[in-house]
């Protein structure tokens, strides 16, 4: 089984929101359908800019207290290394 540490994004340079999961698919699946009312639904947080796989839950669990301890600029730094365009990466997972 593998676990993910995700951040999603509202547009390009926009807001941002972190987090873990066991099923990145349906995660962001259920962010995109608002599934969850908080922070990604108040503010559109719906984009897959930026994961990372890793092999043990408590991995993907400390990354993400990592990453949400960091400031703007080195979380929009990590997205554009792996998505320079800002590319929905949900289109590219295998639902």
């Amino acid at each position: 089984m593998s676990f993910y540490t995700y951040l999603l994004a509202s547009d390009p340079y926009g807001t941002l929101y972190c987090g873990h999961t066991d099923d990145l698919a349906s995660r962001v699946w259920k962010h995109k359908e608002k599934a969850y009312r908080g922070f990604t639904a108040k503010y559109d947080v719906v984009r897959l800019a930026w994961y990372e796989v890793h092999e043990e839950r408590e991995y993907a669990f400390r990354r993400e207290r990592q990453i949400k301890k960091w400031n703007r600029a080195w979380k929009i730094r990590l997205i554009e290394e792996l998505n320079p365009r800002w590319d929905d990466l949900y289109e590219t997972l295998n639902c």
